[in-house]
């Protein structure tokens, strides 16, 4: 499985992928990042914070983008290079988060794209946005 190819991307290609986060996916994420804030396992805690509950990690959302750039454009064999991002709004548990991405540069050789990258809410607010660097596979 190979993904797309610098000759096989072009300006203005987009791709997304949705999932909406669960209690478990928060969980699993604290576990494998060791983040275990409690503004995201402790409802308690999280009733006094400005969000008023349980909050899933910003960079689970980010983790979102970068199944598109793995799984879809570039895909399979791409190399994440570089990623600036700014969190605009939390994400809730039960949110249907889209992550989206749309090649805005192509650098031929040095066999790089520029993506803007951003996640948005069930509700269409953006939740985050970006932008990354990436090598496609040769």
């Amino acid at each position: 499985m190979k993904g797309k190819t610098m000759q096989e991307i072009h300006v203005g290609d987009v791709a997304s992928f949705t999932k909406t986060i669960s209690e478990s996916d928060v969980y699993l994420f604290a576990g494998i990042s060791g983040d275990m804030n409690p503004a995201h396992l402790n409802q308690e805690y999280a009733k006094g914070t400005m969000f008023k509950k349980r909050i899933a990690h910003g960079v689970l959302s980010l983790g979102l983008v970068s199944a598109v750039l793995g799984n879809q454009v570039p895909g399979p064999g791409a190399i994440y290079l570089k990623q600036e991002v700014k969190f605009l709004a939390p994400v809730y548990f039960g949110d249907t988060i889209t992550a989206q991405i749309e090649v805005v540069e192509k650098m031929e050789e040095r066999n790089r794209i520029r993506v803007r990258t951003w996640c948005t809410n069930q509700d269409a607010t953006v939740v985050l946005d970006g932008e990354a660097m990436v090598m496609p596979p040769k």
